[in-house]
């Protein structure tokens, strides 16, 4: 299973290099893939590429498997990029080398973004398709501040039943 894709949102793929490769062509055609986000790092340039840019659209991108590596400034392109498939009635595969960290971090970001759900959520929700995700602990970190952030800049809440039962207390208790 760690060496195929897996469908985490009905379009929406993730997977390792090793489901994009050229003998994989027909499965990913089988699964109507419009759309690949390849990941990875420049010294993986020579064998982790685009095999098949005639038949679908990519966006590679650069990003070291490093916890220092800042990678919440790709999170706005990732989003946009997995948004147009939806609106073209596409489907994407978001692949790194093994489909564990970088890739499952992107991923988990836009389940949090599009659904509004905390990192622990959208973590739990992806690897209950994709047993082997393992986002390393600098961007679980970077994960979990944007989320933050999101909220404190939205001023939305995040509408857990632990989160509304405590808004109804402190309503009561202030009422009194």
């Amino acid at each position: 299973m760690r060496r195929e894709m897996q469908e985490i949102l009905p379009g929406l793929f993730l997977g390792p290099y090793s489901s994009a490769m050229k003998s994989k062509l027909p499965i990913l055609q089988k699964h109507g893939i419009t759309h690949v986000i390849c990941i990875r790092q420049n010294i993986e340039a020579n064998f982790i590429k685009p095999n098949f840019q005639q038949l679908f659209r990519y966006l590679v991108l650069d990003i070291a498997d490093n916890p220092v590596e800042n990678i919440i400034r790709f999170f706005p392109m990732v989003s946009a990029y997995v948004s147009t498939f939806f609106f073209s009635s596409g489907k994407v595969l978001v692949h790194g080398n093994a489909g564990i960290s970088r890739s499952a971090a992107l991923v988990i970001a836009y389940i949090m973004e599009t659904f509004g759900v905390k990192y622990r959520d959208a973590f739990t929700y992806v690897q209950e398709r994709r047993f082997c995700i393992n986002p390393n602990a600098g961007f679980v970190h970077q994960l979990q501040v944007t989320f933050f952030f999101l909220l404190v800049l939205t001023q939305k809440p995040f509408e857990s039943s632990c989160y509304k039962t405590k808004t109804r207390e402190k309503r009561t208790n202030n009422e009194k």
